[in-house]
């Protein structure tokens, strides 16, 4: 039997205009690549205006993690969705300014309550932009 065909997948759950995406497991490089294919689809498919990424499980991350978070970002961005990570332990903020990871137009909140605040906050200032 091919392993690969049971791997499980990273459950992405749409609330409102909002993609919320809670990483249970240690993430591995094939794995964050295919959530990252995951949640731009998602986007694509519901429009969603927001991502709210949930990684306090995560005890660490390498230069190849980090990287996908922050091009996740980007190409979210480029679709007209924003990205906010929440749940940051101290060691992995630790790691991805030792490892010289800007992860620049990725938001970060400590929790979900503040992560949901500051992506509801984007779209009632991107919705009075056009008002």
């Amino acid at each position: 039997m091919n392993i690969d065909m049971y791997e499980k997948r990273i459950p992405i759950i749409k609330i409102g205009n909002f993609l919320i995406v809670s990483i249970q497991v240690d993430m591995h490089d094939k794995m964050a690549m295919q959530l990252q294919t995951q949640i731009l689809e998602e986007i694509s498919k519901t429009g969603a205006k927001g991502v709210l990424i949930d990684i306090s499980v995560l005890e660490m991350v390498d230069s190849f993690i980090g990287r996908m978070l922050s091009g996740m970002a980007s190409m979210a961005s480029i679709m007209d969705a924003a990205v906010v990570i929440v749940g940051m332990q101290p060691a992995v903020a630790i790691t991805l300014v030792e490892l010289g990871l800007e992860m620049q137009g990725v938001d970060t909140a400590l929790n979900m309550e503040k992560g949901m605040e500051m992506l509801e906050r984007r779209i009632r200032n991107e919705n009075s932009d056009f008002s």
